[in-house]
């Protein structure tokens, strides 16, 4: 009983080959438009999110803007002199 001269292996191999493609070719019936779907869902909620990300950096980059600006004005109020005059 040799591996290669023996035709009961080369029929089992050929059968499994042909389960495999049958089970890959139903595995993937319409899965064409599945992936797709799924792909341009995950594209448009990548972008989504890149998007609010980005609305988020500004409005950050404002108010800290906003913060530095009232930090100036307020040092700048600390460290003029008093009038201690009265009107």
């Amino acid at each position: 009983m040799n591996i290669t001269t023996d035709p009961n292996l080369w029929a089992i191999c050929g059968l499994v080959f042909l389960l495999g493609l049958l089970i890959g070719i139903f595995l993937t019936a319409g899965g064409r438009r599945k992936w797709r779907t799924r792909y341009d869902t995950e594209v448009s909620r990548r972008r989504e999110i890149e998007k609010a990300h980005e609305d988020r950096v500004r409005d950050w980059e404002l108010k800290e803007k906003e913060w530095r600006e009232r930090d100036s004005l307020r040092d700048a109020a600390a460290r003029s002199p008093r009038d201690d005059r009265p009107l």
